[in-house]
Parts: structure tokens; sequence; C-alpha cells
């Protein structure tokens, strides 16, 4: 009975976190609660509602909640947060500190918006909470000071999570790796040694349906899994790549764990004992994903390889056995979220393709062309109340899907 209630207690937190849309919707890229969307788009693509120029250098994402848009960018090497209403009017806007400025310069984290704050995580390690109504500071900390930590060769990139009354991030410090603070006044509840990895640009994911809820995320060596409570770590796998590059959210279902990052290093783990042990289903060396994530819709993964190690291609492999049913290359490389039955795949060329999921080829129904904006097309798309959502650069787009 005590290991139900503690498996249900942390099921509702892990069901709190989709009160709001941050980091690909609920981590997963999954839109379950969009309906009565479009099947196809006309030639020029779905109809744009709105757009707005100027938010500045950037690849994060929007995150929304109360049916405001929370946005970051950078002007002169410093971060703004932006507010807007669902019509695109601008309501606040602040700075919030220094911004990544080396190299493919611009704010990276999505905001996160949870019981009436506001937490922003800067390229720099700045950790900022404010008050969602006035956006004064709550408290702020930076992340590579406090923890004896150092950032990391393009820029720290990590939506922190937010599990009750925590928030979990990875400095990636020799003794603070894995860090939980109270969300409320950012005061440390606990601090993992893990294996003292460097971060790789990874955003944890929560894990609530085991004996051991589990924060599992990647770091530059090594898969973690760390017991949510108390920060002790409960296992880890071996994960390398040449650049440490691991920027994707693990995938997780019915005890399985898929993490795909670049450089061969993409596998299936399954857990055992209740969470406190894993081991390797599978590998797929060759799926070479570097950060445009993936979907698991039914039986199979949906994604796109990087061209990291030869040529970018869209495919399908099935869940349970690491079976390769297709890969295309029809698109280039790209993010794909999913919503209403379809696919949203974004390319990192700037094209916008509507997709008919199948494990028996890749059906591209619609696609139009993002000209708006500026810089590397890497922001993942959002939808909500069908509209979707596509940031490029200094611009946001909204588009009536």
């Amino acid at each position: 009975m005590k290991r139900l209630f503690i498996t249900l207690f942390f099921v509702l937190l892990s069901i709190s976190l989709t009160a709001q849309i941050e980091w690909r919707n609920d981590r997963t890229g999954i839109y379950s609660s969009e309906t009565g969307l479009l099947k196809s788009w006309p030639a020029d693509g779905p109809e744009m509602l709105w757009y707005i120029d100027g938010l500045g250098e950037g690849h994060s994402s929007a995150g929304i909640a109360s049916d405001k848009l929370y946005i970051t960018g950078m002007h002169d090497d410093k971060g703004y947060l932006y507010v807007f209403d669902l019509n695109g009017k601008l309501l606040n806007k602040i700075m919030y500190g220094d911004e990544w400025h080396i190299n493919y310069p611009g704010t990276r984290a999505t905001p996160v918006v949870n019981d009436g704050k506001v937490y922003l995580m800067s390229g720099t390690g700045d950790l900022v909470c404010l008050d969602e109504s006035s956006l004064e500071v709550v408290w702020k900390r930076n992340i590579f000071k406090d923890f004896d930590a150092k950032n990391i060769r393009w820029g720290y990139n990590e939506t922190p999570l937010i599990v009750g009354e925590k928030i979990i991030f990875t400095p990636g410090g020799k003794n603070h790796n894995i860090v939980a603070l109270n969300k409320n006044d950012g005061q440390l509840i606990w601090s993992s040694p893990a294996k003292g990895d460097l971060s790789a640009y990874c955003s944890p994911l929560f894990i609530g349906d085991q004996e051991v809820p589990l924060i599992v995320t990647m770091t530059a060596a090594h898969i973690v899994g760390i017991d949510a409570t108390n920060g002790k770590m409960l296992w880890s796998v071996v994960n390398k790549n040449k650049n440490s590059i691991h920027a994707n959210t693990p995938v997780y279902s019915d005890n399985m764990i898929f993490c795909a990052s670049a450089d061969k290093s993409s596998v299936m783990l399954q857990l055992l004992d209740g969470g406190r042990k894993v081991k390797t289903a599978w590998e797929i060396p060759e799926l070479d994903n570097l950060m445009t994530a993936l979907v698991k819709i039914g039986d199979h993964i949906y994604g796109s390889s990087s061209g990291y190690n030869g040529v970018a291609t869209w495919y399908c492999v099935d869940w349970v056995t690491g079976t390769i049913r297709y890969r295309d290359r029809q698109l280039a490389a790209g993010v794909p979220i999913f919503a209403g039955g379809m696919l949203y795949c974004y390319t990192d060329k700037g094209d916008m393709a509507l997709v008919e999921p199948s494990p028996e080829k890749f059906n591209v129904v619609s696609k139009f062309t993002i000209t708006k904006g500026t810089g590397p097309h890497w922001a993942h798309p959002v939808i909500y109340k069908g509209v979707l959502y596509v940031r490029h650069g200094d611009t946001l787009m909204a588009y009536a899907i």
C-alpha cells in the first residue's frame, strides 16, 4: 500500500507538469489535447494569424501559461523575457541578465511557468525565478559559481525540470553534478555527484510510475538514473560521443527509456527492480540524432538523423525490437512534434511539413517554407488551442492549423 501511495503521488506530480506548456509541451513532443486540426494545408501553408519581429537572437521555444506566451531573446549580449497574449500583443518585457554570445549566440532554454512563478535558465548559467504577475525577481542563482561547475562549449542549454517543490537541473560539477533546489526560495534540497561529468545540453525527464521515482538525464559520458526524493544515483550507463552532445530529452514508456544522441550513441534501456536497475535492450548506432528530438507514437519512434555522420534522414523505428522500419530523405533533418494524428516536422532548412505517421512510409501530406526570421531554424515548434507557434531567430509566427 505504501509503495502504491508513493507511486500515485509522483504520478500526480508528473501530471502537474502538463498544466502549462513548457519544453516540448510536457517533454514528450506530444500535444494530446489538441483536436480538430487540419489534415492538409494549402500549397502556401496555413493562414498566418500574426508575426512579431524584434525578439533578438535566440533558439528558445515559447512557454505558455494562463493564455500567455513566454519567450526569450538576446539584444547586446543581454537576455530579455517577453510576455505576449494569444493575439501577439506585448504585455510585458524585462531584461534578466547576461546571455550566451560566443558561438551560435542567443537564448536557449524554454521558460517554465509553475505555481505563479516563471523560471528562466540562461546560456551563461543564471537560473532566475520571477513572479508571474509582476516579473519581479524572486530569487536568482548562478549554477556554475554556486555549484563549482563550468560552462560547456556551446553554452549551457537545459530547461530545468520541476517536480513537486523541486526544480532540478545539471550544473555538471564534480561534486554538485545534478542538483535539486526548492522552487520557491532557491535553497538546496539535494545534490548528487552522479558520475561527475560535464553537462551535455540535455533537459532531464521525470519518471513517476516506478517504485522509486526517477530523474533520468544524459551527461557528457553517461545516462544516469537519480532517485528524485534524495538525489542518490541508482544506475548509470556509459554513453559517449566525440563532442559530448546529448541534447535530446530521453523518451519513456512502459519501463523502457530511449536515449538518442549524435555519433553512434542511441540506445534503449529497460528499467528493472522498480527503477533501481537498468539493462540495455537494444542499440542503433546509425540513428545519429544530434539535437532534433523524437516522438513515440504507438509502438514506433519517429525522428530524424542529423547527418552528423553522413546523409540526414527521417526514420521510423520499432519501439520494442529496435528494427528500423524505414529511412527517408524527402526532408532535411529537423524537429518532430505530434498533434491531432499528424507529425509536424520543422527542418533546419526552414521547411514545415505535415506528415502522416506510419511505420510503412514517410508520407509528407503538405509542406511550406518559413521565410520570416533570422539565423538557424533550431527552435522547437509549439501547438496551443489550434495554433502553431514557430520561432525563427528574431521572429515569432502564429499559424491557424
